[in-house]
């Protein structure tokens, strides 16, 4: 602290309090009375000590309390005009009364004394002059936080109590079980399990798969039920539970290779479908053009994982739904449209000439009759409008990239389309000859698709591409 400064209230009743129990002490009044037995024996004695060991020596100052007045030799007429006490006890020094005095001596007035801060005068000073403001109190421990409480607005798994009955549900789940021999259900009957859980008939691949029936090729009441139970209390709406079955505990979302049980579950057992069961090898290419299309619809933050929030805000569920009503995935042309995949599929093969799946600089060049530019062609394959891969580095585009470059194309309308790959300039809609039809400009007949893919029933020829993508 700097000197000259003077001491807070609180820090001066400190310092007063520690001196006086100094000055108290046994041990201090022995040491002043020996080097005032020092200092006369020497012959230089400069102060006259009227109360045991208040004050030796010189002018000892603590804060005015020791504070004496120098008396010369002079004013000393003998020894005897010393006077010592040794009768004064600590609690005389800390109560401040100052005990019996003897009579001065004669000729020699007594010193005069600084005014002792007794406790009490402590007390009144401390009284008049303010105190500081105390600390603020700290909130009781899982007490609620100071202010308005906020209620809750985000909800990442749905709003709680705004799905069905817990209890209701596995008692319905529960009697659909009984109904089995051993209360085990395959793939093929959990179709009714999941009516019963209030979900859509094809969520049943992935209620199957989540719940361990892959393993063992069938299903135990008490496994399943294990599951569901979860699946309720924590997750409130249809997008969390369908995230949950597809990903797992604890996904960070769907990536792609999570829908390929429930549409391999579609493929398998939609009536409008059927046909497909005599090619099995466009299988996987099907899938394959549905799973782009769900996250060149859905996706919107091309991150590679559909949230549920992204989910909350399409139509993908509701989409689904619809399969168990409509028997011709055809008229479904958000994301399962069987014509669609067709033409996107014969497309592509047609653009691929050496059919290794992947097409170079070259064969896009020949989309749409050479009408875009090789600036753009440039763009499209430097990966800044794609969401890249290792097949960019070799200057190729694979089936996959095909499809979010076609859609984007043919179809201008879609929010996507601002970040995908720009169609040539100038030009609307791509016309792309449906199965059976010339290509435009070329004057030849089109090559027999049969040795590609199944035709669909409900595409005739003469039907563009983009007629085609709203046709349905």
């Amino acid at each position: 602290m700097p000197p000259g400064k003077p001491l807070q209230p609180v820090l001066r009743m400190k310092v007063d309090e520690l001196f006086l129990r100094w000055l108290s002490d046994p041990g201090t009044q022995d040491a002043l009375r020996d080097g005032l037995r020092r200092l006369q024996e020497a012959g230089d004695v400069g102060d006259v000590i009227t109360r045991g060991g208040d004050a030796i020596g010189s002018d000892v100052n603590h804060g005015d309390i020791t504070g004496r007045r120098i008396v010369s030799r002079s004013d000393i007429t003998s020894e005897s005009d010393v006077t010592f006490r040794n009768d004064v006890t600590r609690a005389d020094v800390i109560s401040g009364d100052p005990g019996p005095h003897p009579a001065p001596p004669l000729g020699i007035a007594r010193p005069a004394r600084a005014p002792r801060r007794t406790a009490e005068w402590i007390r009144v000073r401390t009284q008049e002059e303010p105190s500081p403001p105390p600390p603020p109190e700290a909130p009781p421990p899982g007490g609620p936080p100071p202010g308005p409480s906020i209620p809750a607005f985000f909800f990442p798994h749905g709003r709680p109590g705004a799905g069905p009955d817990v209890d209701y549900v596995i008692a319905r789940v529960e009697r659909v079980f009984a109904g089995f021999e051993r209360q085990r259900v395959g793939l093929k009957d959990m179709g009714v399990v999941a009516k019963a859980c209030g979900c859509p008939l094809y969520w049943k691949a992935p209620l199957f798969y989540a719940a361990g029936g892959a393993r063992t090729g069938s299903l135990s009441v008490h496994k399943f039920l294990a599951l569901w139970r979860k699946v309720l209390v924590t997750c409130h709406d249809d997008a969390a539970r369908f995230v949950r079955l597809l990903s797992g505990p604890g996904g960070r979302g769907l990536a792609q290779e999570d829908f390929q049980p429930l549409l391999q579950d579609v493929v398998n057992t939609h009536p409008g479908l059927a046909f497909l069961k005599e090619a099995p090898e466009f299988h996987s290419r099907y899938i394959s053009t549905v799973i782009q299309r769900i996250f060149y619809t859905v996706n919107r933050s091309w991150s590679g994982r559909i949230t549920c929030s992204e989910l909350r805000r399409s139509r993908f569920l509701q989409e689904v739904e619809r399969l168990e009503a409509e028997p011709d995935v055809s008229r479904l042309p958000a994301f399962f449209s069987y014509a669609h995949f067709y033409v996107i599929y014969v497309r592509f093969w047609e653009l691929d000439g050496d059919h290794d799946l992947v097409i170079d600089r070259d064969d896009l060049g020949r989309h749409g009759d050479r009408a875009i530019s090789s600036r753009v062609i440039d763009r499209i394959f430097s990966g800044a409008v794609t969401r890249g891969g290792s097949e960019h580095a070799h200057r190729k585009l694979t089936y996959e990239d095909f499809v979010w470059f076609l859609i984007s194309e043919e179809d201008k309308t879609t929010p996507t389309r601002a970040g995908a790959a720009p169609g040539g300039p100038g030009r609307g809609a791509a016309a792309l000859p449906g199965p059976g039809v010339s290509d435009a400009g070329h004057g030849q007949p089109a090559r027999a698709r049969a040795d590609l893919a199944p035709r669909p029933p409900s595409l005739r020829p003469g039907r563009h591409f983009l007629r085609c993508l709203h046709q349905c």
